[in-house]
């Protein structure tokens, strides 16, 4: 199954991409995954203020996963601030925690209050 992440048009607040991701990141949808988002991030050019990254429908995630989402944090510029939403417990939740990336990224329980916690740049 071909996954194309996808902004949502129109966003509130503007200034906003949410792209929700696939049931399952591994080695093998992984790389693929960071020039599609990526691209969703272009599209927005300049006016890009947040960015947020929806792993409510993911249920797998290995280290892959963690490192596609640093790698998108690394690539994004100061302007631009980047949160995850994950539902508590569930596994990409836990694999956050664990690997310590909720430090660098801001992880919310839902998508109203990642985008209630606003653009400004991630730690």
């Amino acid at each position: 199954m071909t996954f194309l992440p996808q902004p949502c048009e129109p966003c509130d607040p503007p200034g906003c991409a949410v792209l929700p991701l696939p049931p399952e990141i591994d080695y093998c949808n992984a790389a693929g995954l960071l020039p599609m988002i990526m691209a969703a991030v272009d599209h927005h050019s300049a006016g890009l203020r947040l960015l947020v990254l929806d792993l409510t429908a993911t249920h797998f995630m290995d280290s892959q996963g963690v490192r596609l989402l640093d790698e998108v944090r690394n690539r994004l510029d100061g302007r631009t601030a980047l949160r995850v939403v994950a539902t508590p417990r569930s596994a990409p939740s836990r694999i956050l925690e664990l690997t310590g990336l909720r430090r660098d990224v801001p992880v919310h329980d839902d998508l109203a209050e990642a985008l209630r916690a606003g653009g400004g740049p991630s730690a």
